[in-house]
């Protein structure tokens, strides 16, 4: 059954706000993805989606349609509601007509081990640069980023945003930094960090066939003691005045480089 709701003090739609909270998140196992693309792309994937709210005013478009007949049918909360609901939910004007609630996912590092390429990242802080470096991934058809020791939540709403959908198709796991570090070897990954001491530029080290890019948070790059685990540092070259780049961008153009080493396996002609 679809449900109407028009005040945005629905418990349905109360639940749906507070999931721009850390603490909510964590309490509920909950978190929102926004618009029907990407909501979409989650059931397809199969992530369990536990409410869908909908745009009254988007109710007869077709692929609206689909999306709230999917939900009822795994069993999943229904509700048409107002955009006023709708943005008081987004938080910014001119919302999204669909939004999702699903049930967050993380996986295990064993799920990784025969990935050929996997992003590391030390302590990230900022969900959008997280969120683009998931996408990033995803592009490259890499196997999954893994955060180490704490980083800022992969599901918050910033986070999700900045991964335009690949939050359900880029595998997302935790780790210590030396329990990860004793599993990639284990598993025979080469493992390469970027740091201005670094001794070769990207574009002139080999990576391996197996690699973990590992990448230092956006303060300080990777700590001394975790750039001596690594089997090669490089280096970006620059020319003007910056010495660094933003740390997604960093981290593309390294990605991008490990895959054309590696032919651009799996790219669409």
């Amino acid at each position: 059954m679809i449900l109407d709701v028009t005040s945005p003090q629905n418990a349905l739609v109360k639940l749906a706000k507070s999931l721009d909270r850390k603490k909510a998140r964590t309490e509920t196992g909950l978190f929102l993805a926004e618009g029907a693309r990407h909501v979409g792309e989650g059931l397809a994937l199969g992530w369990h989606l536990d409410a869908l709210l909908f745009s009254a005013a988007a109710e007869t478009r077709p692929a609206v349609q689909a999306l709230a007949n999917q939900a009822l049918s795994i069993g999943a909360r229904v509700a048409r509601v107002s955009d006023r609901v709708l943005e008081a939910v987004a938080k910014r004007d001119n919302a999204q007509s669909v939004i999702g609630l699903f049930r967050q996912r993380l996986t295990n590092l064993e799920d990784l081990a025969q990935a050929s390429l996997i992003i590391a990242l030390e302590r990230i802080r900022d969900p959008g640069n997280l969120g683009t470096i998931l996408r990033t991934l995803d592009s490259v058809g890499g196997g999954g980023v893994v955060l180490l020791e704490e980083s800022c939540d992969p599901f918050s709403v910033e986070a999700v945003r900045a991964s335009m959908g690949s939050i359900f198709s880029a595998p997302v796991a935790k780790a210590g930094f030396d329990a990860f570090d004793a599993w990639r070897k284990a598993h025979g990954f080469t493992m390469a960090g970027t740091s201005l001491k670094g001794s070769t530029r990207h574009t002139d080290t080999d990576f391996g066939a197996r690699t973990v890019l590992l990448m230092g948070n956006e303060q300080s790059g990777i700590p001394d003691n975790w750039a001596e685990a690594c089997d090669v540092l490089v280096r970006l070259p620059m020319a003007g005045r910056a010495d660094s780049l933003n740390l997604a961008i960093a981290t593309a153009v390294t990605t991008y480089e490990i895959w054309r080493q590696k032919g651009f396996k799996g790219a669409r002609d």
